[in-house]
C-alpha cells in the first residue's frame, strides 16, 4: 500500500477548518493534516513542510483564496490544490488555475473521498514517497496593505523578536512576520545565522566585529546597528566568527 497523502487545510472559519482538518485525519487515504487560519500562515507551511495537496478556502480576508493559488502555482514543487467554498461563482476561475477538485460547502466525507481519489490519481507513486525537506523559510510571506511580498533570508542582517511576532532587520527596511524567533533559529542556524540573545537572530556574515558597549555588556556590529550578545551565547557567536573567518581565509 503507498503512503498516505500530506494535506493542509485552509480556512478563517474555526468550524469550517475544525470541520474539514477532522474529515481530513478520518480519511485512510491521508496520513498528514496541517491547518492554517490564513493565506500568510498556509504559505509558512507550504515552505516549511512536504505538501501533496491544500484544501483551500476561497472567501478569506486578505489574500482569497484564489490568491493563495496563484502564489502556490509559481512554487518549483506546488502542492496539488483543491478548494472549498460556499459559493459556484468562483469555479471557473478554480479550474483556470489548474485545481484538481472544487467542493462546496458543507463538506460531506463521502464527497471529501471523491476529490482526495482525484489527487491520488494525479500523483504518481514515486511523488507520494517522503520527500526531503526543502529549504525552510528561505523566503518569508510578509503584508502589507493588503499586499504580500516576499522578504529572502538572504535580505536579512538580523532579526528580533517581539511577543508572538520577529521583525527581520533588511537595508530595504523592518518587515515583521508573526512566528517564534526559536523556529526561525532552528531552520536558519544551517544557512550562516547564530542565536546572540534569547530575542535576537543574526547573519554572521554581517557581523562586523564584536565590541563591549557603554555598560560592559557585548555586541555584534552591523551595518544596520548593534545587536546584543548576551553572556549564554556569547561563546557561540565567537566560534561561529572564527569558524567563519577560518573559512573565508585564502588557500596557500
Amino acid at each position: 500500500m503507498s503512503p498516505g497523502l500530506r494535506a493542509l487545510a485552509v480556512d478563517d472559519s474555526p468550524l469550517a477548518l475544525e470541520r474539514l482538518s477532522r474529515l481530513l485525519r478520518e480519511n485512510p487515504r491521508i496520513a498528514e493534516v496541517s491547518a492554517a487560519d490564513d493565506a500568510s500562515e498556509a504559505l509558512k507551511l507550504v515552505m516549511g513542510v512536504p505538501l501533496d495537496v491544500a484544501f483551500i478556502d476561497i472567501q478569506m480576508p486578505g489574500l482569497s483564496g484564489l490568491d493563495l493559488g496563484r502564489v502556490l502555482a509559481r512554487l518549483a514543487a506546488p502542492p496539488l490544490i483543491v478548494f472549498v467554498t460556499g459559493y459556484e461563482e468562483h469555479a471557473a476561475d478554480a479550474y483556470d488555475l489548474g485545481a484538481v477538485d472544487y467542493i462546496r460547502k458543507p463538506v460531506s466525507a463521502d464527497r471529501l473521498a471523491t476529490a482526495v481519489n482525484r489527487v491520488l490519481k494525479m500523483l504518481p507513486s514515486a511523488e507520494r514517497a517522503p520527500k526531503p525537506a526543502p529549504d525552510a523559510f528561505a523566503a518569508l510571506p510578509v503584508e502589507a496593505r493588503g499586499r504580500t511580498r516576499y522578504v529572502k533570508r538572504r535580505e536579512v542582517l538580523f532579526v528580533e523578536a517581539c511577543r508572538d511576532t520577529v521583525k527581520l532587520h533588511t537595508s530595504s527596511g523592518i518587515h515583521t512576520v508573526r512566528m517564534p524567533l526559536s523556529q526561525l533559529a532552528e531552520s536558519w542556524e544551517e544557512a550562516g545565522f547564530v542565536r546572540t540573545h534569547r530575542s535576537y537572530l543574526a547573519a554572521v556574515a554581517a557581523i562586523t566585529e564584536l565590541r563591549s558597549d557603554p555598560v560592559g555588556g557585548l555586541v555584534a556590529h552591523t551595518e544596520l546597528g548593534d545587536v546584543p550578545v548576551s553572556r549564554r551565547h556569547a561563546r557561540a557567536v565567537r566560534d561561529r566568527l572564527f569558524e567563519a573567518a577560518r573559512t573565508d581565509e585564502p588557500e596557500h
